[in-house]
């Protein structure tokens, strides 16, 4: 060990014998609220936000904390951006696609239909322009996004009769998120939009004549299956759709470098962990509620086409009157391109070939 080596050792062994910890530990203390737009019941949806406040806790030896806050403890689970932007509450935690009726640019950073899947999210996200360009349209509403997690591509949900044509479709009351809904209505569906603590008695009252959620281990335990029994997929308006923590702007500036760097390693860390979750549980759930009586069925190919003509529809008028949403969608669109060009070939092909092997 050279000269130097020995006094930076003998300097760091020093401070702490001084009794200082290190940087991070000597920040003052900070306290935060984290207003969700899900039910404390899912441990999944939710459960992530109390993942990310846990390592922040962790790493900040305490000092920083977040309580986190069910969707109507604090707000509606739908009023969260608003809560943010005016700094009600410091962050949330919720899927973007929400506030269509804000902005449809919202949207891109969750999940449009027939858009991309979970690990393509994550590439356009962290190595594309995603992160970036959505960064810039939040910044008119006080907010700093992080990935805060992804549920992989979602069922299409509970229904009381089958769908078997896209004629069926005409009078459903059907709750799905905003910019399905919008590409469902030309064949007579009326979108409903319901937070998820809501869900089962809407359906158990026929208030909904169906709904989609996310998928078999949390519809599972919000007891879809008791109520409907048909059980469609995919979820062509979610194939991988991202949440995220939104950070009120000022409140995230007047944090210390080294608590934004905790947050950000917290966010990402919640993040990865959900999908994991998910993937690990929903296998057991499907199995589950397929030998309690679910009848699973896929949507018609002349359901899928139709929803697809439509929402590329609605895609070219939004281009044609949404400034905010051209610049980020032309960017999200060619990343798409480039992702289904690749994946064909690898992991198309692998996933086709395994799932026709029995193990």
């Amino acid at each position: 060990m050279d000269r130097r080596s020995i006094l930076k050792n003998a300097g760091i062994a020093g401070i702490l014998a001084a009794g200082a910890a290190p940087a991070v530990h000597a920040q003052a203390a900070i306290r935060w609220r984290l207003a969700s737009s899900f039910p404390k019941s899912l441990d999944t949806i939710y459960g992530t936000a109390e993942v990310f406040s846990k390592k922040v806790s962790e790493a900040t030896g305490g000092k920083f904390q977040i309580s986190v806050h069910a969707g109507g403890e604090l707000m509606p689970a739908f009023g969260v951006v608003d809560g943010v932007q005016s700094a009600a509450v410091e962050m949330a935690h919720t899927a973007p696609y929400y506030f269509y009726g804000k902005d449809p640019t919202f949207c891109l950073g969750c999940a449009v239909p027939f858009g991309l899947n979970a690990r393509q999210m994550n590439a356009w996200m962290y190595e594309g322009n995603g992160l970036k360009l959505m960064r810039e349209f939040y910044a008119k509403y006080n907010i700093i996004n992080l990935p805060g997690g992804n549920t992989g591509a979602q069922m299409g949900g509970w229904f009381r009769k089958e769908i078997k044509s896209v004629a069926d479709l005409k009078g459903l009351k059907f709750r799905t998120n905003p910019f399905a809904g919008k590409v469902l209505e030309p064949f007579g569906v009326i979108p409903q939009s319901i937070p998820g603590a809501d869900l089962y008695p809407a359906l158990e009252k026929g208030t909904i004549d169906a709904l989609e959620w996310v998928g078999p281990y949390d519809d599972q335990k919000l007891g879809f299956n008791k109520v409907a029994p048909f059980y469609y997929y995919p979820g062509w308006w979610e194939g991988g759709p991202q949440l995220d923590f939104y950070i009120n702007t000022k409140a995230w500036e007047g944090l210390p470098a080294e608590y934004k760097a905790v947050v950000e390693a917290a966010a990402s860390h919640a993040h990865v962990t959900m999908l994991a979750k998910y993937d690990s549980k929903n296998p057991v759930a499907i199995k589950q509620l397929v030998g309690s009586g679910t009848k699973l069925r896929p949507f018609t190919q002349d359901v899928m086409t139709a929803a697809f003509k439509s929402a590329q529809q609605i895609y070219a008028d939004l281009n044609n009157t949404n400034p905010e949403w051209k610049k980020v969608y032309t960017d999200y669109a060619k990343f798409l391109a480039d992702q289904n060009a690749w994946f064909r070939f690898t992991e198309g092909t692998f996933d086709r070939f395994m799932q026709q092997q029995k193990l």
